[in-house]
């Protein structure tokens, strides 16, 4: 049969699954770079002791389980829509709980559902790459408190050395459904002006872009362009939480 496109299959089935039968394990640590293994580490969030942070597409929420349990925050909420990478999650770290929230949820629709209620919300190479970025960065600024920050880790071009594009624009890239059958679904792989005008009309500011380089050689390496931004103190958003008497505690939402 031949190469079909869709949206409503779980794309993300295959995704991890063979480690999540080996490595039951709380990782040491992250890396921000696509090979996980150099770069800057979970510092790049800053001190997250008592905070509210969310990691949009988690998958199996290794990042997540290692900020909870290293980190000290006062919960970190995992979000992805995968029907798959949400039960490997719960089976991983579901012992976490509370100081882990594991939530089955596309980024945007969590994000409306929770103004104003996240410290630091991060994606690595997750739910940023695969958002169209006109919705999930507004989504994001609206569930950050004023002053919160945004760090994501996304290709600085294509893992076929294609160059990122100069403007808000997906590619289709290769993936499978459940059942095996050859698929695509759409990735955002954005030139560092492109990101920081995005999210300046977001509502951002304080917008910084590194790129990481590949440590190694070889075919799919590629560099990473590591970004962080704050949600402008002053800007509403129309999230709000500026709302007379509203106190929105961390995870309190769905």
């Amino acid at each position: 049969m031949g190469r079909v496109t869709t949206s409503t299959a779980d794309l993300w089935h295959h995704y991890g699954r063979a480690r999540a039968t080996s490595d039951r394990t709380v990782p040491d640590t992250f890396y921000w770079s696509w090979g996980q293994d150099a770069g800057p580490g979970p510092e790049a969030l800053g001190n997250l002791t008592g905070r509210c942070v969310g990691d949009l597409g988690a998958g199996t929420a290794r990042h997540a389980a290692h900020l909870a349990v290293h980190h000290h925050p006062a919960q970190v909420i995992a979000v992805d829509a995968s029907p798959a990478q949400h039960a490997m999650a719960t089976d991983l770290y579901a012992h976490l709980a509370p100081r882990l929230r594991i939530v089955q949820s596309g980024a945007v629709p969590h994000l409306q559902a929770m103004p104003g209620t996240y410290d630091v919300l991060y994606s690595i190479f997750g739910a940023v790459d695969f958002t169209d970025p006109r919705e999930v960065l507004p989504a994001t600024a609206a569930a950050l408190k004023p002053g919160g920050r945004l760090v994501f880790a996304t290709l600085a071009h294509y893992l076929t050395g294609a160059p990122a594009q100069p403007n808000a624009m997906a590619a289709d890239i290769p993936a499978k459904t459940p059942d095996g059958e050859s698929t695509t679904l759409r990735r955002w792989v954005l030139q560092e002006h492109v990101w920081t005008n995005l999210l300046d009309e977001s509502g951002f500011t304080d917008i910084t872009t590194d790129v990481l380089p590949a440590s190694t050689g070889g075919p799919r390496t590629a560099d990473t362009l590591l970004v962080s931004a704050q949600r402008h103190r002053a800007a509403a958003q129309g999230s709000g939480e500026a709302e007379k008497g509203q106190v929105v505690v961390c995870g309190a939402r769905s």
